[in-house]
């Protein structure tokens, strides 16, 4: 029986019990999911909370064609599924449940969900990051339903070869995507709210010197136009067809047809968690120690998008993953904590 401090919003008044693990990892993505095999197969018997997105953001991504291993590609649910069924098999334990809070300082390190209250020796932070939406709905809601709608252009770009396409925002992220982009359109409109990018003036030029790429100033999309698609499987899925835009200037609203949108306003890490207790870059990203997953707080190890604001892709999360898995099992064994 032990009491934990109010500071941080635990049970002070009432005695409860506490479940104490090895190591837990927060968050079940494939950073999450890959340092779970990884411990498991150390012996280190990791409890994984999968929180409010279990599966993180491949769980809204159709098509997966870039992760290795799968020749026809795969769906993003489904290689999720894999990862966690894999994760299952060496014995890693997954709880649905969403962490409230976490005291990364403390000895063990603590951890409190909407079930129950949690105590580990090693900590794995694999949280992730959430794309930034428009906030008029469709955007977010036509990115999982495979309706044209992205926030990664390196992980969908080719599905729209040929095709006329738009991307969103304008910085130096939504300048490089549009570009990137035009490798596979036939043509890219870059729509910005105000008449001069964000974006780095050597980005701008390749960009304002590609003959495929244009630039709507002064512009947000007001609304996204659909039209419903019968698939060879007989499914219908509505499909973006046009934008409706309107002018920040002037009002004037009109109409852009396109069969793609790209939304490049950036990514929330999702930290929240850890503010005040771990060192974050001046975007929210927790800050490793280069070339490892560690924290500056021992025993706490990041992975993934979290401390990523550069790659971001599936197959890097996984790498970072593997990497926390051993940092973890490597800093336990020096403290003598091993399996």
């Amino acid at each position: 029986m032990r009491r934990w401090p109010s500071r941080l919003g635990f049970h002070e008044r009432r005695e409860f019990r506490v479940s104490h693990h090895k190591v837990i990892i927060i968050g079940t993505g494939p950073a999450g999911y890959t340092a779970a095999i990884y411990a498991s197969r150390a012996n280190l018997a990791p409890l994984v909370f999968e929180g409010a997105q279990p599966g993180g953001q491949l769980t809204i991504t159709t098509e997966v064609e870039n992760f290795p291993g799968f020749r026809e590609g795969i769906l993003g649910p489904s290689l999720m599924d894999e990862m966690r069924a894999q994760a299952e098999r060496f014995g890693t334990e997954i709880r649905s449940e969403t962490v409230l809070r976490a005291d990364v300082a403390a000895t063990p390190k603590r951890v409190a969900t909407d079930k129950g209250e949690y105590t580990c020796d090693a900590l794995i932070i694999a949280t992730g990051a959430s794309a930034k939406w428009m906030g008029i709905g469709k955007d977010e809601a036509l990115s999982r339903t495979g309706g044209g709608v992205s926030a990664c252009a390196t992980c969908d770009g080719f599905f729209f070869r040929g095709k006329e396409i738009a991307v969103v925002g304008g910085g130096d992220t939504a300048v490089e995507e549009a570009t990137f982009l035009t490798k596979f359109a036939s043509k890219v409109t870059l729509i910005h709210r105000r008449d001069q990018l964000r974006a780095s003036k050597a980005m701008q030029e390749r960009a304002f010197a590609n003959p495929k790429l244009q630039v709507r100033w002064n512009a947000v999309v007001e609304d996204i136009a659909t039209r419903t698609q019968t698939l060879a499987t007989g499914e219908t899925v509505e499909k973006i067809s046009a934008l409706h835009l309107k002018d920040t200037v002037t009002g004037a609203l009109d109409e852009l047809a396109v069969e793609g949108l790209f939304v490049a306003i950036g990514h929330q890490p999702n930290t929240h968690l850890f503010a005040g207790q771990l060192p974050m870059d001046a975007a929210g990203y927790l800050q490793v120690v280069p070339g490892t997953t560690r924290t500056p707080v021992a025993g706490v190890f990041a992975c993934g998008d979290v401390q990523d604001h550069q790659y971001r892709q599936a197959i890097t999360a996984a790498g970072s993953g593997c990497m926390a898995a051993i940092d973890a099992e490597r800093w336990l064994g020096e403290q003598g904590l091993g399996a």
